[in-house]
């Protein structure tokens, strides 16, 4: 049986900054990833947004971690050189909608996100004549960010601290011994490994992961449920250069309009339930999309809208409940010395990684501060 001080499961963008930090505060690291290749799933297919952590209730981790993340991760890009851009973002309401929008500016300061500028309908227009909407906030500190740029990134700091990333290596199962946790890895070269510390960020998988280590309470991990989100890209240039979000819909924030770094505008995402994981676009989804955002930009052209691509949300919470927060169980919770599992970390959870992984040392009290 190999051994080795901290192993974490999933090589997306929190797995990495969590495995950078753990190397980072001098733990022998390994990565577990039972894909191909790192961030392959949530990481790889969301909207890039960087978020100013406007939305979310009081004094939740999702406040908590994406207002303190963001911070962290412009720093982090502009230290390293990852790519992105501030450029802010549009909050838009109809008429009917006012109310709501200022809902959304006092849960926006009372997170500590004071910022905000309510702009009226002359003021968005001055800003970008081509919407149509009674009045609008705007967000300065939204942007957006190569993601895989950022994982790459992250990756060589883990490698560079030590760590190391086994790829095609799906844990099979595992138990809780004396001496720490035990895990068995699939894949060509399959191992069983034991460590004092493990960290699942296991995304999508994370609960059945959970569910397979052996002496892990399973009345404390969470159901999951797999939320889709489809997406079509324009296919001509945008008029637009903000990101441009509805009033948000229960489930998520509604059809927006987001830019990539190459000024490539896109819609999404819409909310689907699904049982199981999926990555086609269904193009009569369209319809709705055409309804949805002509509400704030009439003159969007017929026969505009590409299907583009998908994204899953690893949700804690289903169809007509409230949005759950983030789920981080470490040993204060689970009982067992070493062990962290996180689930349902869906957005903000990209702008969020680096404090997230500041969250989970924070678990397992490990209190040094990783070297920049």
């Amino acid at each position: 049986m190999e051994s080795v001080e901290a192993v974490v499961i999933g090589a997306g963008v929190i797995g990495l900054a969590v495995a950078r930090d753990l190397a980072l505060s001098g733990r022998e690291t390994l990565v577990l990833e039972a894909a191909n290749a790192y961030g392959t799933e949530t990481s790889a297919r969301n909207s890039e947004v960087i978020h100013a952590g406007i939305y979310y209730p009081r004094n939740s981790l999702k406040a908590r971690l994406c207002v303190s993340g963001k911070e962290r991760l412009y720093a982090y890009c502009a230290e390293r050189g990852i790519n992105h851009k501030r450029l802010g973002k549009l909050i838009v309401a109809g008429a009917n909608q006012l109310d709501d929008l200022a809902a959304i500016r006092t849960k926006a300061e009372v997170n500590g996100v004071n910022n905000l500028k309510w702009l009226q309908q002359d003021e968005v227009l001055a800003l970008e004549p081509h919407l149509d909407c009674s009045a609008a906030l705007f967000s300065p500190s939204t942007g957006i960010i190569d993601s895989h740029g950022l994982m790459l990134s992250l990756l060589a700091d883990l490698e560079n601290a030590g760590g190391l990333l086994s790829l095609n290596s799906p844990v099979e199962g595992g138990e809780i011994d004396t001496q720490g946790i035990v895990l068995h890895v699939g894949g060509a070269e399959s191992m069983t490994l034991r460590s004092k510390i493990l960290i699942n960020c296991a995304g999508l998988a994370a609960r059945s992961v959970a569910l397979s280590i052996d002496g892990l309470p399973q009345k404390h991990i969470p159901p999951a449920f797999i939320a889709k989100g489809n997406y079509f890209s324009l296919s001509g240039k945008a008029p637009f250069t903000h990101l441009i979000y509805p009033v948000p819909e229960p489930g998520g924030l509604g059809v927006h309009l987001t830019l990539d770094l190459g000024g490539q505008a896109r819609f999404g995402p819409d909310v689907e339930w699904i049982d199981t994981p999926n990555y086609e676009v269904d193009p009569a989804r369209g319809d709705k999309f055409y309804t949805a955002i002509r509400r704030y930009w009439p003159n969007l052209p017929d026969q505009g809208l590409l299907p583009d691509y998908v994204g899953l949300r690893p949700k804690i919470s289903g169809p007509g409940d409230p949005a759950a927060d983030f789920a981080i169980l470490g040993p204060e919770t689970l009982g067992i010395d070493g062990l962290v599992s996180l689930h349902g970390i869906e957005s903000p959870g990209l702008t969020s990684c680096l404090a997230i992984a500041e969250e989970v040392l924070s678990r397992l009290n490990i209190r040094e501060t990783p070297m920049a």
